[in-house]
């Protein structure tokens, strides 16, 4: 495999183009449960109607794992909002349909939101009461079985050249569980990466579209927050610190 044409690099894993497919490869400290679970996940979202790239194989290149996947020619959603910013209300409503058609699906192998949520509570960098209190928010949250994406933002989504419809990447965080958890997510990245005003914007179409009360989905953000500080990326620790306060922010 050509490992020649990088496109992308992350903290910790690099990706290639090669022809027709894509290439994920991990470094030689990265978890291999943890690739073997993204390839999971990716197998498992490949049984809904979800359109994704197909997972083609997992393998050993030069010492490291790597993903080798389906190549997808086309822009992010990402790339369109920024090349069209006036069609932003457009593109917005686009994301939430796609992120909707998500939620309709059901992939009961996944793992369970739930169960994660609270080993990254329990791992968070936050005061003892703190974690207490989001434990018990998060126990009291209704329990559903909807597939969740666990990093539903416009750079996940490929507009395709070929056909036009949207391919949504990366599952290496999908779970099944209540859906009010990723649209929170969906929020929080939404307002590091585009401002509060697109964000509300965000959430606005998203209850309106589903019915769903703005303030159901606000409870989870607290929850989510604490999970996305286990990232541990220094540019987002102040953000997110702000919005674990559950007694602030009640």
């Amino acid at each position: 495999m050509n490992l020649d044409n990088v496109i992308a690099t992350r903290k910790n894993k690099a990706i290639y183009l090669d022809g027709d497919k894509v290439i994920k490869s991990f470094d030689k400290d990265f978890s291999k449960a943890d690739i073997l679970n993204e390839a999971l996940n990716q197998a498992r979202v490949e049984e809904t109607d979800i359109k994704i790239p197909k997972l083609l194989e997992v393998t050993k290149i030069k010492d490291k794992w790597a993903i080798v996947m389906e190549y997808i020619p086309g822009k992010t959603l990402e790339q369109l909002m920024k090349e069209n910013p006036k069609k932003m209300d457009e593109y917005l409503n686009y994301f939430v349909d796609l992120q909707m058609h998500i939620f309709t699906q059901k992939a009961p192998l996944l793992n369970k939101l739930k169960d994660k949520m609270n080993r990254k509570i329990s791992e968070s960098p936050i005061d003892a009461t703190t974690r207490y209190e989001l434990h018990t928010r998060l126990d009291g949250m209704p329990k559903h079985n909807k597939v969740c994406h666990g990093d539903f933002n416009p750079s996940n989504i490929i507009i395709s050249d070929k056909d036009g419809d949207a391919y949504v990447i990366d599952w290496s965080h999908a779970t099944q569980g209540n859906a009010s958890a990723d649209v929170a997510r969906s929020y929080l990245l939404f307002s590091l990466n585009y401002g509060e005003e697109i964000a509300n914007k965000y959430l606005d179409i998203f209850s309106k579209k589903s019915d769903t009360a703005k303030q159901y989905i606000q409870k989870w953000i607290p929850i989510v927050a604490a999970s996305q500080l286990v990232k541990g990326k220094p540019e987002e620790r102040e953000f997110l610190l702000k919005w674990t306060d559950v007694v602030d922010y009640e």
